[in-house]
Formats: structure tokens, C-alpha cells, sequence
């Protein structure tokens, strides 16, 4: 056995007999130590035993200022994104207990580094799917989005899944609200492809669970489309993604206008909209800071407009996305 395992081996027995505080601080102590030689990987190992034996232990604070310290020293060290420290990452995230606080930084600290120190600017895809994974699962909606969104190729389905069950909490009509906050984080980071999947997993739901919708099946030489007679926005996102694989910028102005009463109904799609035009259209808008991102945080993680507030504690179930009921239309 190793000096570094017989040090992780020692404090877990101290873990193990509830010192969690004496076993916590040793642990920093030697990390620190193997830190001021440059020792990298010694003080990451130190530090990532350590704090995986906390978290299991149910000390979410003290193992998580542990993982906190690992990914500094990550930085200190400019250890690169692979394999290794990545996986090492990903099992201390998937260990935090339920509502710890500590596990939001970690997760925005980690993201920061792999941006840094990865392939990737806006962080690590695999690291932003699991961790959006998770939030789905702990009823994080807002966080679940903001990561599933940059994620990998399975996020499409993770993104549809949570906003398909947080829609069935609603009334039928909002549907397409739901459906757009699995499509539109998509469309604007340029992953046209996933918000195709995303729009198609989550018609497939709906249309399996309500039998009585009426849903009709349009198809051509170049694409197949179901239209909901009674869901007029279903409707408006499919031609969009359509328009999209197109690039015709005078059919999204049509599609636009002609959707536009039910667009004004629902009060929060404009910016969005505004965005996808110009990036997939070519057409201008005023610019104000970094918009993509500042309408994404504002739209679909839970900023302002007529989206849902979040909870007031972790685990509660979202509450409903608001909107008028919109009048059913007949697809031209």
C-alpha cells in the first residue's frame, strides 16, 4: 500500500467512527502540503478519497469544501480534461447527498475549469449531461436545463423527458410551452440536430398519452410532420425546425406572422425568436451585451418573462408555466 493510500485508508476509519471534523481537517492539512510542493497528483488523490468518503458519509459540507479544493488544485496544476479527472469529477458529483448547497458551486467550478482546460468553451459535455441529469432528477428544472442544453448526444431525450413530465403537472394547452423550453436551448447554441430529437421524443409522449388529440400526419418527399389541430405553437415549432433545416428566412417571416396572435398570447417567446432569426436567418437585431446567453438565463433558467419561479425549497415540484389557453387554428 501506498503512502497516499494508507493516508486516505487512515482518515476513512476516522470517517467511518464518526470524526468527521478531525478527519476533514487532516485531510486538508496533508492535500495543502503535497499542494506547496506541486505534487498535483498526490494532493488531488488525497483530496478526492477524502471527500468521496465525507459524501458518502452523508457530509455534504466538509466533503463538499474537499471537492471545491480538488478542482482548485485542478487548476493550479492545469490538469487537462480526460478520462481520469473527469471521472474522478463525476463520482464525487453523483455522491452528494440530496440539497446540499455546497453541490451548485462545485458543479459551476468544475464547468469553469473544463472550459478552460478542455475542448470545449462553454465546458464539458459530458460533465454538463450528467450533471444536468441529476437535477432533473432532484426537481431542479432551471439548473437541469442550463446544463442538459450543452450537453451530449443523450441530453435531447433527458432535456424532453423532464419537460414532458413537469407538462403533465399543467393543463393540456400549455404543451407547447413545455416542449419549446426542450427546444429552444437547443436551437440557440447552434445543435439543431438535438433540438430535432428533443421536439420528436416529446410529440411521441404526448401523443401516446392523449389518444384524443386528433393528431394528423403530414408528409412530403422531404419530411413528415404531425399536426396538432387544437395546439396550434405544436405546430409553429415543427415548421420552425423545418424552416431552419431549410434556411429559408422568407418562410420563417411567414410562419412568424401567421403565428403571431398565439406568440403575443404567450408573452415570452419573442427574444427567442429574435435570436433564432438572426442566427440560423441572417436577420439583424439591436445588440445589447452577450444576448444569446443573457436571453437563455433570462428565458429557459429561470429569469424573468411569464416563466415559472422556482420552488421555495429543492425538492418541490415546479409550478405550472403560465399562459392563456390559445385558440385553436387551422395549419396553413
Amino acid at each position: 500500500m501506498s503512502k497516499i493510500e494508507k493516508t486516505i485508508a487512515r482518515q476513512q476509519e476516522k470517517i467511518s467512527e464518526g470524526q468527521f471534523y478531525e478527519a476533514h481537517q487532516q485531510l486538508r492539512v496533508v492535500a495543502s502540503r503535497y499542494v506547496k510542493q506541486e505534487k498535483w497528483s498526490e494532493a488531488i488523490d488525497i483530496l478526492h478519497g477524502g471527500a468521496l468518503a465525507l459524501l458518502k458519509a452523508g457530509q455534504g459540507g466538509s466533503g463538499g469544501d474537499l471537492c471545491l479544493y480538488m478542482v482548485d488544485v485542478f487548476g493550479k496544476g492545469e490538469i487537462e480534461v480526460n478520462s481520469d479527472s473527469r471521472g474522478k469529477l463525476l463520482s464525487l458529483l453523483r455522491a452528494f447527498p440530496l440539497e446540499e448547497p455546497t453541490k451548485k458551486r462545485f458543479v459551476d467550478e468544475l464547468m469553469t475549469w473544463s472550459a478552460k482546460f478542455g475542448d470545449f468553451e462553454n465546458g464539458d459535455p459530458e460533465l454538463h449531461h450528467v450533471a444536468g441529469t441529476l437535477y432533473a432528477e432532484e426537481s431542479e428544472p432551471y439548473e437541469a436545463e442550463r446544463h442538459l442544453a450543452l450537453g451530449t448526444k443523450d441530453s435531447p431525450e433527458q432535456l424532453a423527458g423532464m419537460e414532458y413530465d413537469w407538462y403533465t403537472q399543467d393543463d393540456l394547452h400549455t404543451a407547447p410551452l413545455y416542449a419549446a423550453r426542450a427546444v429552444f436551448p437547443f436551437l440557440l447554441t447552434g445543435n439543431l440536430r438535438s433540438a430535432n430529437k428533443a421536439l420528436l421524443i416529446f410529440n411521441s409522449r404526448l401523443t401516446s398519452t392523449n389518444k384524443s388529440l386528433g393528431v394528423q400526419e403530414v408528409s412530403s418527399s422531404s419530411s413528415d410532420i404531425r399536426v396538432f389541430p387544437i395546439l396550434p405553437l405544436l405546430n409553429f415549432l415543427s415548421l420552425l425546425l423545418l424552416a431552419i433545416q431549410r434556411g429559408e428566412a422568407s418562410l420563417y417571416r411567414q410562419l412568424v406572422k401567421h403565428y403571431a396572435p398565439h406568440i403575443k398570447e404567450v408573452g415570452m417567446w419573442d427574444d427567442a425568436l429574435a435570436q433564432i432569426g438572426e442566427l440560423y436567418f441572417g436577420i439583424r437585431i439591436p445588440k445589447q451585451g452577450n444576448p444569446l446567453f443573457d436571453m437563455m438565463g433570462n428565458m429557459f433558467f429561470g429569469g424573468g418573462g411569464a416563466s415559472p419561479k422556482p420552488a421555495s425549497t429543492p425538492r418541490a415540484k415546479p409550478k405550472k408555466v403560465e399562459g392563456a389557453a390559445p385558440p385553436p387554428v387551422d395549419l396553413d
